[in-house]
C-alpha cells in the first residue's frame, strides 16, 4: 500500500463568522450559541431559520448550502456540503442529524481510502418534509416534499413525496 501525505496542512478556520459573510440571512433567523459556520459567503438562510445549539453548517469553496424560510433545525448537527445541500421550506430536521455530500471512493488497493479521490454529489429536502433525530443521509440522495424519515434511520436512497422510511438501510413503511 502506497502512503501519501495530505497535500496541506492549512486548518478549516475557527468556524467563526458574522452576520454579513453569509451569501443571504434572511429575516428572524436564530443561530443558537456553539453553532459553527464554514464557509458563510456560500451559504442562504431564508426568513425565520432556526439553527440549534452546537450545529455545524460546513459549507465548501465550490457549492452552495441553501436552507428555505421556516426551517427548523436542531442542535447538534452536521451538515457538510461539499456537494451542495438544497433544503426547502418549513422543513423539520431533527437534533443530531448528519447531512453529507461528498465521499472517498477507495476502488485503489495502492492507495489508502483516506487518500482516494473523494466523490461529491449533492443532498435535497423538499419543502415541509422531516428528518428524525440521528438520521444520516448520504450523498446524492433527494427527500421528497411532505416524506419523513424516521429517527436513526440511514438514508442510502431517495425517498418520495408523501412516504414515511425508517431504518438501517432506510426503507419504505408506509404512504402518508
Amino acid at each position: 500500500m502506497k502512503i501519501e501525505p495530505p497535500k496541506s496542512n492549512r486548518s478549516h478556520g475557527s468556524g467563526e463568522f458574522r452576520e454579513a459573510d453569509f451569501a443571504r440571512l434572511g429575516e428572524g433567523v436564530v443561530l443558537e450559541p456553539g453553532v459553527l459556520v464554514f464557509h458563510p459567503e456560500n451559504i442562504e438562510l431564508g426568513d425565520n431559520v432556526y439553527v440549534g445549539h452546537n450545529t455545524m453548517l460546513k459549507a465548501w469553496h465550490k457549492s452552495r448550502m441553501s436552507i428555505g424560510a421556516h426551517t427548523w433545525i436542531g442542535q447538534g448537527c452536521f451538515f457538510h456540503s461539499a456537494g451542495g445541500i438544497e433544503i426547502g421550506s418549513a422543513v423539520g430536521i431533527g437534533p443530531m442529524v448528519k447531512i453529507l455530500t461528498s465521499q472517498h471512493n477507495g476502488d485503489s488497493l495502492d492507495v489508502p481510502v483516506l487518500f482516494s479521490e473523494v466523490e461529491f454529489a449533492p443532498v435535497k429536502l423538499g419543502d415541509g418534509c422531516d428528518i428524525g433525530v440521528g438520521a444520516i443521509l448520504l450523498p446524492g440522495i433527494t427527500v421528497g416534499e411532505g416524506a419523513i424519515v424516521g429517527a436513526g434511520a440511514v438514508v442510502t436512497r431517495d425517498v418520495p413525496a408523501h412516504e414515511v422510511w425508517a431504518g438501517n438501510p432506510a426503507r419504505l413503511l408506509k404512504k402518508r
